[in-house]
């Protein structure tokens, strides 16, 4: 049985496909593409299966960053950070798969994480876990990301959730400074536009405003010229800008204190999974601790959060292998 699977983000795709045998699953071939540099989905994925000698697939799954609508006749999604819109039915008929299968990008990210091995995980807190207890995944990239897993019979199954569209609420005088300068700019503050790549760039931008004269010439230019995140993450990892550096400290700050309440209203004891491209980049930061006491920072809640085992899933492309997983099962 051949899979097709896909991690359909707003910056990048990977594309895999997966045979699973009996001597269980063997990676046939895997891409990584540009998202932006394709009109859609489909020519993508044409140029994915030209380049396989014997391209005919059994069952496609999708994991794609936006809300999925439908059921399972039918399914659509537009892609939150592309002009894309894909069509289960429509995918179906133009590559002659029998089944297809969308679902959130995060959705697959969970059914991924069964699939990992202890070394692709890097524990921030050990916690009490209770066996087959829901799970959390949570992750910031281009934007954040959560699901709920769920023990249903022999394996876990994902609810999805458009958390990263939540409203913002700080903590202290500086988050409220920070929600404020996000009112006035762009009308609304919510965690996507803090707990993500833009994000960092978001919460750079407010200290720079705060403090202008300790904004770096040099870092500006980095940040024109390439990833403006990645830019940020560097200097501050690297100590060569003080701003970038508290920038830095502030998003862990502030990640960690979202994901503390994200796990108060899902009472995750099976454990939370901290996944995103952004985390394995920032594991020396996450180690620090500054994650982990705004995390458990929940007044009389605290030994109820203090009970979740917290790790970071190191393996980038743990969304891949979750949509093979899903596909495999349909």
């Amino acid at each position: 049985m051949k899979v097709l699977a896909g991690d359909i983000g707003g910056t990048k795709t990977w594309l895999r496909v997966t045979e699973f045998g009996a001597a269980g699953p063997r990676v046939l071939a895997e891409q990584r593409y540009t998202s932006a540099a394709y009109a859609h989905l489909s020519p993508m994925l044409s140029e994915f299966l030209a380049g396989m000698a014997a391209p005919r697939i059994d069952k496609a799954c999708f994991g794609v960053a936006g809300p999925v609508s439908g059921d399972s006749a039918r399914q659509t999604v537009c892609v939150t950070h592309l002009p894309w819109q894909v069509d289960s039915c429509a995918l179906a008929e133009e590559f002659a798969i029998p089944r297809v299968r969308l679902m959130n990008d995060f959705q697959a990210t969970g059914y991924g994480i069964e699939a990992l091995e202890s070394s692709e995980l890097e524990v921030l807190h050990a916690g009490r876990p209770e066996l087959r207890a829901p799970r959390l995944v949570i992750g910031a990239g281009t934007g954040f990301g959560m699901a709920q897993l769920i023990w249903q019979q022999d394996h876990y199954e994902v609810l999805p959730s458009e958390s990263g569209h939540v409203d913002f609420a700080p903590r202290d005088e500086l988050q409220i400074d920070l929600l404020q300068y996000l009112m006035q700019r762009d009308g609304r503050a919510f965690y996507d536009q803090i707990v993500s790549g833009p994000g960092l760039v978001n919460v750079y931008d407010f200290l720079g405003a705060r403090q202008p004269a300790e904004a770096s010439p040099v870092l500006r230019q980095a940040m024109q010229e390439g990833d403006a995140a990645a830019a940020i993450t560097e200097f501050a990892l690297r100590a060569q800008d003080r701003l970038a550096g508290e920038a830095l400290d502030l998003f862990v700050m502030l990640y960690g204190a979202w994901a503390g309440s994200l796990a108060l209203i899902t009472q995750p004891r099976g454990g939370i999974y901290v996944a995103g491209g952004i985390a394995p980049r920032l594991i020396e930061r996450l180690r620090a601790g500054g994650f982990m006491r705004a995390f458990l920072d929940k007044g009389v809640m605290t030994p109820v959060v203090e009970a979740m085992p917290v790790q970071v899933v190191l393996n980038t492309k743990v969304g891949l292998a979750g949509a093979a997983l899903a596909g495999s099962r349909l």
